[in-house]
């Protein structure tokens, strides 16, 4: 019962390897025409969801808010029960951090340090898809994702884990849908009449 249009894209894949499967050194074309090079096959995620961010902006939302089960290094920063997240609005981000404590529903925020941006330069692409130097990758893959946002547009990106590794009140063990509530909440104070 908001006054919001909700737009919904699930970009899903499957990384199963097949004769046509790209390899490193390929380089694919992006939804917004953007070359991609590829660095890390494991990285395919990331490769559909900056096309369902670049069909999301077509619309000029308001806010565009993306989940993402995208690396293992926002769990090895803030481990399996704290989502991370990153957004190009620091108000936005401070509404969000506020609505996590309000509801109980925890995340935290990474920063978008764009000094990292050049692990992603490639020599024959406009972006390689993963950066190779091992360290800050859930902060290389929210800046490679943001390279698909305009700086106009309010974007929050949640690296999820989506998963409790032990039981808990109100959390069982098994899939959850980690930052929902928080999430709902700021949308609530944001566009709530």
């Amino acid at each position: 019962n908001l006054p919001v249009q909700l737009q919904l894209l699930i970009p899903a894949v499957e990384n199963a390897i097949s004769g046509d499967a790209y390899h490193p050194g390929d380089v694919i074309v992006a939804r917004n025409n953007s070359s991609i090079e590829i660095d890390n096959t494991d990285a395919e995620g990331r490769l559909i969801l900056c096309d369902a961010l670049t069909k999301a902006v077509e619309r000029e939302p308001d806010l565009i808010i993306d989940f993402a089960t995208l690396t293992g290094a926002a769990r090895v920063s803030l481990g399996t029960e704290l989502p991370a997240f990153f957004c190009n609005d620091q108000v936005t981000a401070n509404e969000l951090m506020q609505s996590t404590e309000e509801v109980g529903d925890p995340m935290w925020q990474l920063p978008l340090h764009s000094a990292y941006r050049y692990q992603l330069d490639s020599d024959i692409a406009d972006i390689v898809n993963c950066a190779t130097i091992g360290f800050g990758g859930a902060i290389t893959a929210a800046l490679f994702l943001k390279s698909f946002v305009p700086d106009t547009t309010r974007w929050i990106h949640v690296d999820v884990m989506a998963w409790n590794t032990r039981n808990r009140a109100g959390r069982p063990k098994g899939g959850e849908a980690m930052g929902l509530r928080a999430m709902l909440a700021l949308v609530k104070k944001r566009y709530q009449n």
